[in-house]
């Protein structure tokens, strides 16, 4: 597998981090403004922002004083991408596994 979407999958595995995706998903905010949902200390979500940049989901901006982060969309496709593909054969594996089941349960017509 890609390193890179080993990287956006890790970064995803964390509820936080998924909190924060969802947030920037509705507009570009700063870490103070990220911190006020959580019980968690500035520091502590600078910390999972990080985590989020170096996957490739969020950037730093700069507004004069602000430094507002936004969230980068692509790396999300190509995750849902990857499950889409694997969601794909699940699929036709148990397309076969009912037409398997189904053969075995039909009398046979000797």
């Amino acid at each position: 597998m890609n390193t890179h979407l080993d990287a956006v999958f890790s970064a995803l595995a964390d509820p936080t981090r998924r909190a924060i995706v969802a947030r920037l998903a509705q507009g570009e905010a700063t870490v103070a403004e990220l911190t006020k949902p959580f019980s968690m200390s500035q520091p502590a979500i600078s910390r999972h922002l990080k985590v989020l940049e170096r996957a490739g989901l969020v950037t730093v901006g700069h507004d004069a004083q602000r430094r507002p982060r936004k969230l980068v969309v692509e790396p999300l496709g190509e995750a849902a991408a990857w499950l889409e593909r694997h969601r794909e054969a699940w699929e036709r594996s148990y397309q076969r596994l009912d037409a398997l089941l189904a053969a075995l349960q039909t009398p046979d017509e000797s």
